[in-house]
């Protein structure tokens, strides 16, 4: 089995995922289908836009299945009829049922972007960021009926860098993940892979994001809001109101500075937006965006509207 490959239904959706099919594609393994999310709407014209991995399958002359669920008796009975040996999920957005989960002689198997149990869910590797880790990585899991608990078949390790964005982060993960799967693959056609049980007890769960809450808390420490503005960039981006208006936050730097202002008062400083924040600290911000205009540093932000950002201004209110 090992020489001949094994036959893989593959279900992903985002670049993520992708980069996994692309290393299924460039192997020794047989790809016969791939599973995606349904088209949705993009940009500002709401155009319907395939995803990546349908993008890829197309490019490669594969069957790409969208259906809007794996519940039905249809979807379940063509998903069979592929005869597949494995089915390899990677940030596919859809659950699957038990009977999807026993149709492959060898089940189904995930690639999840974090160290499990750490962190189980949808945003593994922002929550990991907004928490503080110094570390994650990539999980290969057999699935069972359960969010992320599955087994563990083998982990590979990344550190989390003190600079580090959810997109940067993202990146070197992607690069991460497609020879651990291959690994595992090999392993499962030998039959040598060897399932850990996770220790439940030691998991959190990694919340969807939302736009809403990118809105910063100015009485947080600096070390936080750091951690939340990395862990929300490129999605939702961290943001302050300011005279009324959305003022997004996509770099900062955290400061120890002893003060006596309300937290989200503009502190002086030259040439700069050092705004401060609880337990005496401050986040200067380097990249920020006003509505309508593009992202642009903060000395520049000041070049143009320096009378709406004076030191004792304060961010965070309507």
């Amino acid at each position: 089995m090992a020489d001949s490959g094994l036959k893989i239904l593959f279900a992903g959706t985002p670049e993520f995922a992708a980069a996994h099919l692309r290393a299924l594609l460039q192997s020794h393994h047989q790809v016969l289908a791939v599973y995606t999310q349904p088209d949705r709407p993009a940009g500002r014209g709401k155009q319907l836009q395939a995803s990546p991995v349908k993008q890829l399958a197309l490019e490669a002359g594969l069957p790409v299945e969208q259906p809007l669920s794996l519940k039905s008796l249809e979807a379940q009975t063509g998903l069979k009829e592929y005869g597949a040996d494995l089915m390899v999920v990677v940030a596919y957005g859809l659950l699957l049922p038990l009977p999807v989960l026993e149709t492959p002689r060898l089940g189904c198997i995930n690639v999840h972007a974090s160290l499990l149990p750490r962190w189980r869910g949808a945003a593994p590797i922002q929550r990991a960021i907004e928490a503080g880790d110094t570390e994650t990585g990539v999980t290969i899991m057999q699935m069972d009926v359960g969010l992320d608990t599955g087994a563990m078949l083998l982990k590979r390790t990344c550190a989390i860098e003190p600079r580090d964005t959810a997109s940067s982060l993202h990146d070197r993960l992607i690069e991460l993940g497609p020879p651990a799967l291959l690994e595992t693959l090999q392993q499962l056609a030998d039959g040598t892979a060897v399932p850990e049980t996770q220790q439940h007890d030691l998991a959190s769960y990694a919340h969807k994001l939302t736009k809403e809450e990118g809105l910063l808390d100015w009485s947080q420490s600096a070390q936080e809001l750091d951690a939340r503005v990395r862990a929300f960039n490129p999605f939702p981006i961290a943001y302050t109101l300011h005279q009324g208006e959305t003022l997004r936050i996509y770099e900062a730097t955290p400061e120890a500075l002893r003060h006596q202002a309300e937290p989200g008062t503009l502190m002086p400083a030259d040439r700069a937006l050092l705004v401060a924040c609880g337990h005496d600290t401050a986040l200067r911000l380097n990249l920020v965006q006003l509505p309508g205009k593009k992202a642009m540093s903060a000395q520049d932000l000041l070049n143009g509207f320096s009378a709406r950002f004076q030191p004792g201004s304060r961010l965070g209110a309507a």
